[in-house]
């Protein structure tokens, strides 16, 4: 029988917790985590006062910002495409391209580097200072993915870490610090970002979102994304899950399978955004510039200010809501700025849930919670991760079985029109730097098939 000392010992020489060089593994990614918290927080403040100068140039410059927004776009456009490409758009695909193509890592860098991440910053609260309907959630997975990854040259050569591993432990790191919602961080690196879960990765992972976010509820407060949202009843729950899952299934799919028409099916639109770059961008702030004037901006920005009045002081928004801020981000993702889809997201899913108010009795924020978490998940098609983030959102514990039913069904609704929305736009990427024969072997089978045969939908991702 082996002495109580001697089992002890083992597991000090299982867990090296003996060696130096652990030690300083573990120190490097501890001081890493801290400054994702750092800078993710600037750039959520960051974005915070992008917007308010677009409302200032709102109230002052009126029709001026028919000129500024298409004038600014473009030169977004412009240093994106000459000097960082790759900063464009949510950079949720950027991140799950490194990730699903480790042997061509070194090709890849260029999605998950620290000049990428300065561009996310500053490029992406300008196109929200411009107005247009970005989002902050996003970037941030790839701006801390980024950050994470340069621990690989200060790591000992000892260390059994691997940069897929950092990626994925920034990732999620970014996500929980954007939401204050750590334990969606945590869901949404499991499920969208590796769709897997490997013990070596399991203490970084925690450890990182855990250091990052205390970092960033220091800086920015404890408080909900939301706030506390009362909802007082749930008599009509099985007819308010069962008609918001329908119709965001099929409203969250349908948008979603418009972002990937336009980046891969379309050749008018691939020619155009390729040959007349800046055209097409200029087009498309004046597209949003022209939407801001009609909704009075209600449909720019992330449509986090929207989104709090309807859930905290019961602000009404008019029934053409949904669709124009679903027009205004499709545009400006379209225009080819950084920028996310979360936040928009879960403002076009309120704006369903109060055009259902309309026709069915249940409570008014009841419904304004379930469609945003389903038509987040009939966008993404991570159910789990939109019903947590939701929940965390909000303060939601009480819904958490009509969060998880109407996420799920509305999954499963949208993907009879589109495959997953991220890890089918991240096929550009590995296609672009002539990885997608290796990367084939790496990426899901089910995801594989429906990119190239979208009609074959049916089989659970």
């Amino acid at each position: 029988m082996n002495h109580p000392w001697s089992r002890i010992y083992q597991r000090i020489s299982i867990y090296r917790w003996h060696d130096p060089s652990t030690w300083l593994e573990r120190g490097i990614v501890w001081i890493y985590a801290i400054l994702v918290g750092l800078v993710v927080s600037f750039y959520v403040r960051l974005s915070e006062e992008a917007l308010v100068g677009y409302r200032w140039c709102q109230q002052h410059l009126g029709y001026g910002l028919l000129a500024l927004t298409p004038l600014g776009t473009m030169f977004i456009v412009f240093c994106v495409r000459r000097y960082y490409p790759g900063s464009e758009g949510s950079g949720i695909p950027q991140v799950i391209a490194a990730l699903r193509d480790t042997r061509r890592l070194a090709q890849l860098r260029g999605l998950v580097s620290l000049p990428i991440a300065l561009a996310k910053i500053l490029l992406g609260a300008c196109a929200i200072a411009l107005g247009l309907s970005t989002g902050r959630e996003g970037p941030c997975v790839q701006i801390a993915a980024s950050l994470m990854r340069q621990c690989t040259r200060w790591l000992p050569g000892s260390s059994r870490l691997q940069p897929d591993q950092l990626m994925l432990a920034g990732g999620a790191a970014g996500i929980a610090g954007a939401f204050n919602t750590p334990l969606a961080g945590i869901v949404f690196a499991i499920e969208e970002l590796s769709r897997q879960f490997e013990e070596g990765t399991s203490g970084v992972l925690l450890t990182a979102i855990i250091l990052a976010g205390m970092v960033s509820t220091s800086l920015l407060g404890n408080g909900l994304y939301f706030g506390h949202v009362r909802i007082h009843t749930q008599a009509h729950l099985i007819t308010d899950v069962f008609m918001c899952a329908l119709v965001c299934g099929v409203c969250g799919g349908l948008f979603a399978q418009l972002f990937i028409f336009a980046a891969q099916k379309s050749r008018f639109f691939r020619y155009w955004k390729s040959e007349h770059p800046y055209i097409n961008a200029a087009t498309c702030g004046a597209a949003v510039a022209l939407l801001a004037l009609f909704t009075a901006g209600s449909v720019n920005g992330s449509g986090y200010d929207v989104t709090h009045d309807m859930l905290m002081h019961g602000q009404q928004v008019s029934l053409s809501f949904a669709p124009l801020k679903a027009l205004a981000t499709w545009l400006s993702f379209h225009s080819g700025v950084p920028g996310g889809l979360f936040a928009p997201t879960l403002a076009i899913g309120a704006g369903i849930g109060r055009d259902l108010q309309a026709v069915l009795a249940g409570d008014a924020n009841l419904l304004y919670v379930l469609a945003m978490a389903g038509f987040l998940a009939a966008v993404t098609q991570a159910p789990i991760t939109a019903s947590v983030i939701v929940m965390e959102m909000i303060d939601g514990h009480t819904t958490v079985m009509g969060l998880l039913a109407v996420t799920l069904l509305s999954s499963l609704i949208a993907r009879i029109f589109s495959p997953p929305l991220y890890a089918t736009l991240a096929l550009n990427y590995l296609a672009a730097t002539n990885a997608l024969p290796a990367a084939s072997e790496s990426l899901p089978a089910v995801v594989q098939d429906q990119a190239d045969n979208p009609a074959d939908k049916h089989r659970p991702v």
